[in-house]
């Protein structure tokens, strides 16, 4: 478990447990069919304060090795779909806030260098016996870990 790559669920359990909290979960029976068809990729985009950082965590608490959500995503509807195990903390999910990204650093153009090297460490422990040397991208450390491991990963953003 790390803070970018296979986050636990506390950021969902923490929005689930207020006292007004709007079940959308069934978002993830639509992710998990279209994951499952010849598309495989999806974009869920909307307008500015309509939710996507709370979507992100949802997902990220759902798909995330990181966590054991089966407990939480209980009393919501998606644990009643017939999909609700297929894809339960199977996948490794990369999660950045770039908002607290921004936010925590003085020199903004600094962000994406600092950022790189702080998930390419953490694939480096969460893949042991995978060698990522030099000044390897994100990308190709996911290229890597599908590639030699078979993992598969989900990057709600």
């Amino acid at each position: 478990m790390g803070i970018y790559l296979k986050p636990n669920d506390d950021n969902f359990n923490e929005i689930a447990n207020q006292e007004i909290f709007v079940d959308k979960t069934m978002m993830i029976g639509v992710l998990n069919r279209i994951m499952k068809s010849p598309s495989k990729y999806a974009c869920f985009s909307r307008p500015r304060r309509f939710g996507k950082t709370i979507a992100g965590n949802m997902l990220s608490a759902y798909f995330s090795k990181g966590a054991d959500s089966r407990g939480l995503f209980a009393p919501y509807k998606i644990s009643k779909d017939a999909c609700f195990e297929s894809s339960l903390n199977a996948l490794n999910v990369m999660k950045i806030d770039m908002n607290s990204e921004f936010q925590n650093e003085r020199n903004k153009g600094e962000v994406p260098d600092k950022l790189q090297d702080r998930i390419v460490a953490e694939f480096a422990v969460q893949f042991p016996d995978i060698a990522f040397g030099g000044r390897v991208s994100v990308g190709n450390c996911i290229l890597s870990a599908c590639a030699r491991k078979g993992e598969r990963f989900a990057v709600p953003v």
